[in-house]
């Protein structure tokens, strides 16, 4: 259970911040409100201060709004916290070497300001807080008595993905270029200020921090510019140094992919609207100072690589990319020695390795943020390759809170990005099960099982029809996307409006989240709380077509998509034998990549269930499939089955490396079992 850390230190801000009272941000997708923000946008500020201390081990108790990067002695030590509502905010917990005597801490803060996926931002907080003890004493915490500085070396240029980051100028020779040395001039500094409304409640962070690994990249140089290539897609910040006139400029211009002739193509896929490849991309600059320089970039990038235009005279060296990830240790094998898999499995791993940051996320560049439905399968994933279930439960646990906002749940936890997808709470119930499966931990099924029931009961009290199926829905029901994998799917699910259609796939994850709901019951003794077997006779009675033996899409017409039978087979919804070959069979003559994102994952679900393994296998190894992805130069796995699956391919998104749950036979060991 959380416990609660009173700090001895107040929230500090800046005088510009400090007064601002926190706007409420949250609110249901379909009601529709403007929020009126004061905090100005993409503020870097910057805090220092002096302490004494004995030689030797202390500790850092640190948390920010919204984030923090944190450096002792000139020497950089971490960055965080991973995003938290404020009511179950995070802080870290970091063991450090202080020097006897005089010591000095320094720590770079981001107000980011925007309404997105990231973090609950725009709200009007703005902070820092930190402890640091040592002895069992605390011998520094943030005060008044701390100095405080805007950065003025950060300028912003424009927002990329869905306003997701800042693309900026850096300004090298600013006056707070090197703040966090020692012998820094920090007199022109004012003294920080207490933030007048503090609302936060600070639990430790239960995740490890993010470890940071140097890419050697390959570069080439040609008259007056310079081209990196990193040998595939990472997640982090470009390094170098460069020397020029004062005031010289470079443009710093990073990409995924080349386009035809060899150059970078920008923007970014995953930033194109419409087709619209005219869109603000990674584009920057970097101002010299006349000395020798280094860049500075404080949020991250998803690139491979990087085009520098340079001034006449300008030169560059020590050119690195700092990749940064969650820890990863792969604690799983492939169980199937098969050349052709063997591809597939190394590119979910380095997937899962790279990709997984403070958050289970879906892409890296476009939202940046922890959707619930992607995440049950990439936490998933993440869990049986390294055995680690802290990023799992982080997920659940942050998704579950955002029941304050609604009982049913958000689609995106810990962030200020208002959107509701009907099938991804009940997708967790599976998720769940999977992970006892995996750890055998019945005492987090025992903690969250009140929680779980509650979200079930809101989608029977709020969208359930007099025979137990769910219509009526003010949810967006997703079903697949986009939406040309959805196999004409007949049900009017336009998202921004209520769905009012009785249809297939919805109920098949209302009906599966039950199943796993009584599977949890049974597991912890309890009594169980729904009953599954009338609302599944209903939605036999609505969407089974007797004469074909297979799951129609809606009540409105008698089309019949893969997707609606995709999830019949993953959660057992047909009533006999020759029903679930007829699903198979039709599965096979439409073929595997009819469906993509979400329908994939519950074929080879259901063919792993009901004993398929050749046949689970030949989808796994579909030429359309991830076997296209590598054809098409993946490092990482995709978005879509390729490049142009949809007309915003995020070509670094964690979701499809889930072929790598039916690549190892994880299963075997766990404490459950099958």
């Amino acid at each position: 259970m959380d416990i609660e850390r009173k700090f001895k230190g107040k929230w500090i801000s800046s005088p510009e911040f400090a007064d601002l009272e926190p706007v409420n941000v949250f609110h249901r997708q379909l009601d529709k409100r403007e929020i009126v923000s004061y905090g100005r946008q993409n503020a870097h500020l910057l805090f220092r201060r002096r302490f004494s201390a004995r030689g030797g081990r202390a500790t850092v108790y640190i948390s920010a709004d919204d984030y923090y990067k944190l450096w002792i002695n000139g020497e950089f030590v971490a960055q965080g916290p991973a995003p938290g509502y404020p009511f179950h905010y995070y802080y870290n917990k970091i063991e450090v070497e202080l020097c006897e005597g005089e010591n000095i801490i320094a720590v770079h803060t981001l107000y980011q300001g925007l309404i997105n996926r990231v973090w609950v931002s725009g709200d009007d907080r703005h902070g820092l807080i930190l402890d640091v003890e040592q002895g069992g004493e605390v011998i520094l915490s943030t005060d008044e008595d701390f100095l405080c500085a805007d950065h003025r070396g950060f300028e912003t240029m424009a927002t990329v993905g869905y306003k997701t980051q800042f693309c900026e100028r850096y300004i090298s020779g600013s006056p707070e270029e090197g703040f966090f040395l020692p012998g820094y001039d920090d007199r022109g500094w004012v003294r920080a200020t207490a933030r007048r409304y503090v609302d936060y409640a600070l639990f430790e962070q239960p995740t490890k921090m993010l470890d940071f690994e140097v890419i050697e990249p390959r570069v080439t140089a040609d008259r007056g510019s310079v081209t990196v290539d990193l040998g595939g897609i990472y997640v982090g910040y470009l390094s170098l140094k460069a020397r020029g006139n004062r005031g010289d400029v470079i443009s710093v211009t990073c990409a995924q992919e080349l386009d035809e002739n060899g150059e970078l193509l920008h923007p970014l896929r995953a930033f194109w609207r419409g087709n619209d490849k005219n869109q603000p991309g990674y584009f920057e600059e970097w101002v010299l100072s006349g000395g020798c320089d280094s860049l500075d970039q404080f949020d991250y990038k998803a690139i491979r690589y990087a085009h520098l235009e340079l001034p006449e005279g300008c030169r560059v060296e020590d050119i690195r990319f700092i990749a940064r990830h969650y820890p990863f240790e792969l604690k799983a094998e492939p169980a199937f020695d098969d050349p052709e898999l063997a591809p597939i499995w190394e590119l979910c791993v380095n997937s899962v390795k790279y990709g997984v940051q403070e958050v289970i996320q879906d892409c890296m560049e476009r939202e940046k943020g922890n959707y619930l439905g992607d995440g049950c399968y990439s936490a998933l994933t993440h869990a049986i390759l390294t055995r680690d279930p802290s990023m799992f439960k982080k997920l659940i646990d942050d998704s579950l809170r955002s029941a304050f906002v609604n009982r049913g749940l958000m689609t995106c936890a810990a962030c200020s990005f208002m959107q509701e997808i009907a099938e991804y709470p009940l997708m967790m119930y599976f998720a769940l099960y999977q992970y006892y499966k995996l750890t055998g931990d019945r005492d987090y099924l025992e903690e969250c099982y009140g929680r779980l029931c509650d979200v079930l009961e809101f989608y029977r009290e709020s969208y359930a029809d007099r025979n137990g199926l769910l219509r009526d829905l003010d949810k967006w029901c997703v079903v697949e996307w986009p939406a040309p994998y959805r196999d004409g799917y007949d049900a009017d699910i336009q998202e921004g409006k209520v769905c009012t259609d009785l249809h297939s796939v919805i109920n098949a994850h209302y009906i599966g989240a039950i199943k796993y709901m009584n599977k949890i019951s049974d597991l912890l003794g309890r009594a169980r709380e729904f009953d599954e077997t009338p609302i599944l006779n209903a939605y036999f009675d609505a969407f089974y077509v007797a004469d074909k033996r297979l799951i129609r899409d809606s009540t409105r017409s008698e089309h019949i998509s893969v997707v609606s039978n995709a999830f019949a087979l993953m959660y057992g919804l047909y009533p006999d034998a020759g029903s679930e070959e007829a699903i198979v069979e039709f599965i096979k003559q439409r073929g595997f990549t009819t469906v993509m994102l979400f329908g994939a994952f519950p074929i080879l679900w259901g063919l792993k269930r009901t004993g398929r393994r050749e046949l689970m296998l030949e989808f796994l190894k579909d030429e359309g499939a991830w076997r296209r992805m590598l054809r098409e130069g993946a490092t990482v796995t995709f978005e879509g089955w390729g490049k142009t699956a949809k007309w915003n391919t995020s070509l670094f998104h964690l979701t499809l490396s889930y072929a790598a749950v039916f690549l190892t036979e994880w299963e075997r060991g766990c404490p459950e079992g099958k």
